[in-house]
């Protein structure tokens, strides 16, 4: 009975992994550009690595090579992204793979339209990655991911690089989704565009840049922000991470510049009968990088000069934000009220019908605390 047992267990572990997936029946997908033709349809384009360096041709699929690498481009047609998926699995002759998707980025023109019923299928299929990053193009997605980067391997790449630097908007799949399902409705995503190719370069031979931020009311876009803007939004969201300020002081003959070192961001909400009221507490840490006056910044008095017209150099971009998405375009991207549900849960209950139109009427008070932390080992005699 030993023996049969024994020879039953060495059968069983023999048996493999019968539903396992080859590579070599997949094609893995790394970004996803998601556009919307003048019919209203949805179009799909994937952007596959090549298994080899000359199959780039032979799929049907548009080839890109860039400093030896190549991609696969492959679009696909539907009323809905299913069946452009489908469409566009009848010209791949493998399996598409969806996990490794680390790049999405939307046309500007499907964003107007919305986005809530597009992101549906990332959300619900269990293949694609909430870490996933998501853009807004301002022209076609198809275009960007058929970019051919110089210093990478693929355009999705570029864009990965561009989130991970943090010096702007920085969105996942899972960040997006927690806005859109949040108090407000309000949402903010990075826009891209490519860059005008140096010269002698062909058309496509660029990358896509950051260059502002598109603001989404309900999963609609409603209108952009400009960089300076959009660091003022990171401010407000406490997840600002780099900032370069420049500061020219009354009584200064220049300009000093100072890096950001360390940032935090409290917003403390109070209920005052009718009046809302929302203090921000900003404490900032900053090291200065370039000198061009002559101040002595070693001496305590130009230091606290230093830091009090970094103080209002900051409360000035955040006033510049706050005119625009509180008052201009009415939308909460600050985080209002999640902390105003947070910290008053039995009062929100009865203002959370009627935010839309309270939050133009929130009263914000800033409390600032710049601190310049090191001044330079000297300056240029």
């Amino acid at each position: 009975m030993k023996v049969i047992g024994l020879i039953g267990i060495i059968l069983f572990l023999l048996t493999g992994c019968w539903d396992r997936k080859e590579t070599n029946d997949l094609w893995i997908v790394t970004g996803v550009g998601l556009d919307q033709p003048k019919d209203g349809e949805v179009e799909v384009t994937v952007e596959i690595p090549s298994p080899s360096g000359n199959e780039g041709g032979g799929t049907g699929g548009e080839g890109n090579q860039a400093g030896g690498n190549e991609t696969i481009l492959q679009t696909g047609k539907g009323v809905s992204i299913p069946k452009a998926i489908e469409d566009l699995e009848t010209k791949l002759p493998r399996e598409i793979l969806w996990s490794h998707t680390e790049a999405i980025v939307i046309n500007k023109e499907l964003a107007e339209t919305g986005i809530r019923e597009e992101l549906d299928f990332f959300i619900r299929h269990p293949e694609p990655r909430l870490r996933s990053y998501v853009f807004i193009s301002e022209g076609s997605a198809k275009e960007i991911m058929a970019l051919l980067p110089p210093m990478e391997r693929s355009s999705s790449e570029v864009l990965i690089e561009l989130a991970k630097s943090e010096v702007l908007m920085k969105v996942t799949l899972f960040d997006l989704l927690e806005m859109l399902k949040g108090e407000s409705g309000a949402s903010i995503l990075p826009m891209i565009d490519k860059l005008p190719p140096e010269e002698g370069k062909q058309p496509l031979e660029t990358i896509a840049y950051i260059n502002r931020s598109a603001i989404l009311k309900q999963g609609r876009m409603i209108g952009t922000i400009n960089d300076r803007l959009t660091r003022g939004v990171l401010w407000f969201r406490n997840e600002i991470k780099e900032s370069t300020v420049t500061v020219k002081p009354e009584e200064a003959d220049g300009l000093i510049s100072m890096n950001l070192m360390k940032g935090r961001t409290n917003l403390i909400p109070k209920i005052d009968g009718n009046q809302l009221k929302m203090t921000v507490k900003v404490e900032t840490v900053d090291d200065v990088i370039q000198n061009k006056t002559k101040w002595d910044l070693k001496k305590m008095k130009k230091h606290k000069m230093l830091e009090k017209e970094l103080a209002q150099k900051i409360e000035m971009r955040l006033t510049d934000t706050l005119e625009m998405v509180q008052k201009e375009m009415e939308v909460d991207i600050l985080d209002f009220a999640e902390e105003f549900r947070r910290k008053h849960p039995d009062k929100w209950k009865g203002i959370k019908a009627d935010w839309k139109e309270i939050f133009p009427t929130v009263k914000v008070i800033f409390d600032i605390e710049a601190s310049v932390l090191r001044t330079g080992q000297g300056n240029v005699p």
